[in-house]
């Protein structure tokens, strides 16, 4: 691969993510509020995760199939919908005296990387995304998989570089909560739960992160 095409890969992708928080980015920026920065880093560990299975799905062609399945797309993007709705009416839910303790509880490695990981599923039209991406890169005449194992890990790293930042903001956003009740905080990570489920069902015919 030319380096100039790189290049141009590079901020093609860079200018990608110049956009208002998606659905992952809203769940990096909920959790960061709630568990610190270090664990959130779970959930965008989970993200990213979801995000290597989607390449590989494109690179093998399921795109294809994806695309052309409509119930498929439908189904996997309602499930995801309804998770983040479901998380998002626990916190509001939660009462006063159990807040705390059910932070704690949900702040675990695992939990965190499951949320990341099925969020970022939930957006089926990625692997289409992959699909039509990358090819615009590939030089035919060169060997494929190490072209497509580049792109592939620079949309990786750049994507983790943008989650930290949003999950930075989350951090300062928290440091302005403090004052306010845990209760209250809960609320916050809650609406933004919706709001991602709301973006999320709203965005079916736009390719996403």
């Amino acid at each position: 691969m030319p380096m100039e095409t790189y290049l141009i890969y590079l901020a093609a992708v860079a200018v990608f993510f110049a956009t208002p928080p998606d659905t992952s980015q809203l769940l990096v920026i909920s959790n960061s509020i709630r568990h610190g920065l270090r664990r959130s880093a779970y959930t965008i560990v989970g993200d990213l995760s979801a995000n290597c299975l989607q390449m590989t799905a494109a690179a093998f062609g399921l795109a294809a199939i994806i695309a052309t399945s409509a119930t498929a797309f439908i189904w996997i993007k309602w499930l995801g919908v309804a998770y983040l709705v479901w998380i998002g009416l626990q916190l509001i839910l939660s009462k006063d005296h159990s807040t705390e303790a059910e932070a704690n509880a949900s702040g675990g490695a695992f939990h965190l990387f499951k949320q990341g990981f099925v969020v970022s599923m939930a957006n089926p039209f990625a692997v289409v995304f992959f699909g039509a991406l990358f090819p615009q890169f590939i030089d035919p005449a060169s060997p494929v998989l190490p072209q497509l194992f580049i792109l592939g890990l620079t949309y990786i790293v750049v994507d983790g570089v943008i989650l930290l930042l949003w999950g930075w903001t989350g951090i300062r956003a928290a440091t302005a909560l403090k004052r306010f009740s845990f209760n209250i905080v809960n609320k916050v990570c809650g609406s933004l739960m919706i709001g991602a489920g709301v973006l999320l069902a709203t965005r079916d015919l736009q390719p996403q992160r």
